[in-house]
């Protein structure tokens, strides 16, 4: 998993509510059996149908901010919409509010969701349309700093926090922990063993 530490980024405007996966990542593009290859298709039958969709406009390249409304990805629980984000080369997404069985998958695969007030999301949509809109998100501090100068907190789960500090996935951060684990599986045999002896 890549690490997540701040990412600094224009930030590229979805001002639609109730995204969900189906139109994050179409079903007919959901032909690979690995995380590859779902970027080139994020979002394609809005871009397909609006020559002006974000994505389509060439001053939002590199942008790895996404900036949406409310209860984005809902639907289905397909990991791919992840997968599509990420591979599309998005690292955060900022919104009023998420699914959680997203939430959850966003924050296994080293995509950073950040849920900030209404009032404060509809500012970033707004101002970002002109695409030169610069927006810094500080996971380490769980801040989110504006061109203006204004900063917003915002609440993220410690654990998942930890694991996107130092780049581990769930199996990655048991490992990390190895030797406390050998450690306890020691004393727990010989805890064992003292028992038996004692009998």
């Amino acid at each position: 998993m890549q690490k997540v530490t701040i990412v600094k980024s224009k930030a590229m405007p979805l001002p639609i509510k109730d995204v969900d996966t189906d139109l994050i990542i179409p079903a007919q593009f959901l032909t690979s059996i690995s995380k590859d290859g779902y970027g080139a298709n994020l979002f394609r039958r809005m871009r397909d149908n609006d020559a002006n969709f974000p994505m389509n406009r060439k001053d939002f390249d590199g942008a790895t901010i996404l900036v949406t409304d409310s209860n984005f990805g809902c639907g289905s629980s397909r990991e791919h919409a992840v997968w599509a984000l990420t591979g599309a080369g998005f690292k955060v997404v900022i919104a009023k509010s998420f699914s959680d069985i997203f939430y959850n998958n966003s924050a296994k695969n080293a995509l950073l969701l950040v849920v900030l007030p209404a009032a404060v999301v509809d500012q970033m949509l707004q101002s970002a349309t002109s695409a030169d809109y610069e927006v810094t998100v500080d996971l380490e501090t769980q801040t989110v700093t504006l061109p203006d100068g204004s900063t917003h907190k915002f609440e993220y789960d410690q654990f998942r926090k930890h694991c996107m500090l130092n780049a581990l996935d769930d199996i990655e951060y048991i490992r990390s922990h190895a030797a406390d684990i050998q450690e306890f599986r020691e004393r727990q045999e010989q805890n064992r063993y003292m028992s038996t002896r004692g009998a």
